[in-house]
């Protein structure tokens, strides 16, 4: 039976395949699957900002309305004069673009119909963005590169699309046991469910009012309020391995009884503690220059609230996230098959009164972490 083929670049397989794209690559991400939303009202780590899918543009500001800090006008005493102004914590995120590319050769091209190029073209190339974007929020939300091996970016990357990472400040930094900085963690100083009692408890109690530090805002499933915590695999077993009372057993029993259950955020999650959902993955960001001697082994875990980080996405005119492109080559023998994207990632963080920036959904957890 004969098999109806459409040609190289045309705008339906242009269309389609660019949608099919997205799809595929949306639910290869580790990020996506879990953690992310549209929409800057979106209570979730990482909110996509859509203001730019359809309009010109590469930059999108966005504000947080500070809290009131003055102190009531009691009685009879008059008010005029003493109103607070309105002052706003302000971030920017910019946008590019990135491309990838499959040059199938010629002899798959005699071999294979078009439509199964594009099939492979499509299976390799959304594998490789959702590792791309995964990786990037990973970067950015721990403001470093770090030396993990399987990256697909180098060693010195130091960010894209006019986005910096920005190194964790100190109001949003705890580290392992009784370390109090990054240069005197030990080999001792591991994961534990102390570092997530910590965390908490800051993210419980930090920032405010008058205090210039903004609050980590808790995530919402199912009405209730809850953190994510996304630790290395190496951390996990430190974790696991503390067999002490009230250690990692706890955990277990959290889990078999945890509500919302169903949501994304659980999806593959290690069980729930005080609240805090936690998860383990390859790719948190691994060190191996901690400690005096700039010579020992850590991971940085993330603690997330809500708008931890954001991501924006252009439009390539087709007002998609990917753009799909198709060209034959050497006379007709090979086809070579291209996407892009155009968007940003970005840590929020937020400057106020000359504070300097600070983190604003997220503190960075580091330990010691050895691969054993």
């Amino acid at each position: 039976m004969a098999r109806t083929i459409v040609g190289v670049n045309d705008a339906k397989a242009v269309k389609r395949w660019s949608g099919l794209m997205a799809y595929d690559t949306s639910h290869k991400s580790y990020f996506n699957q879990r953690f992310m939303a549209r929409g800057s009202e979106a209570e979730v780590p990482i909110q996509i900002l859509t203001d730019l899918q359809s309009d010109a543009g590469e930059q999108i500001s966005y504000d947080l309305l500070a809290e009131l800090k003055m102190a009531p006008v009691e009685g009879e005493d008059i008010l005029e004069g003493k109103e607070e102004a309105q002052k706003f914590y302000t971030d920017q995120i910019y946008i590019d673009q990135a491309r990838c590319g499959v040059n199938t050769g010629g002899r798959m091209t005699r071999k294979r119909t078009l439509h199964d190029l594009r099939e492979k073209a499509k299976r390799q190339q959304s594998s490789w963005w959702a590792r791309l974007m995964d990786e990037l929020l990973f970067i950015y939300l721990s403001g470093a590169r770090g030396v993990n091996p399987n990256f697909l970016l180098p060693l010195e990357y130091a960010g894209r699309a006019n986005n910096g990472l920005v190194t964790p400040d100190s109001n949003h930094r705890l580290f392992g046991g009784d370390a109090t900085a990054y240069n005197n963690l030990d080999t001792s100083d591991k994961f534990n469910l102390r570092m997530i009692d910590r965390a908490k408890t800051k993210a419980d109690s930090q920032g405010g009012g008058a205090t210039n530090i903004p609050v980590l805002q808790p995530c919402k499933i199912d009405g209730n309020e809850t953190f994510c915590c996304v630790m290395h695999t190496f951390q996990e077993d430190d974790l696991r391995a503390d067999t002490g009372t009230g250690q990692w057993l706890d955990i277990q029993k959290a889990a078999a009884g945890a509500e919302g259950r169903n949501n994304p955020m659980f999806k593959g999650s290690l069980g729930m503690y005080r609240g805090v959902i936690l998860h383990s993955h390859r790719n948190v960001i691994r060190f191996n220059n901690a400690g005096a001697g700039s010579n020992v082994e850590a991971a940085r875990a993330l603690f997330l609230g809500s708008q931890a980080g954001v991501m924006a996405f252009g439009s390539p005119g087709t007002n998609m996230r990917f753009d799909w492109h198709e060209e034959t080559r050497d006379n007709g023998d090979k086809v070579v098959i291209t996407t892009s994207s155009i968007f940003g990632i970005k840590k929020v963080t937020f400057t106020h009164d000359g504070t300097g920036a600070q983190d604003f959904g997220a503190f960075s957890l580091d330990t010691a972490a050895a691969n054993r």
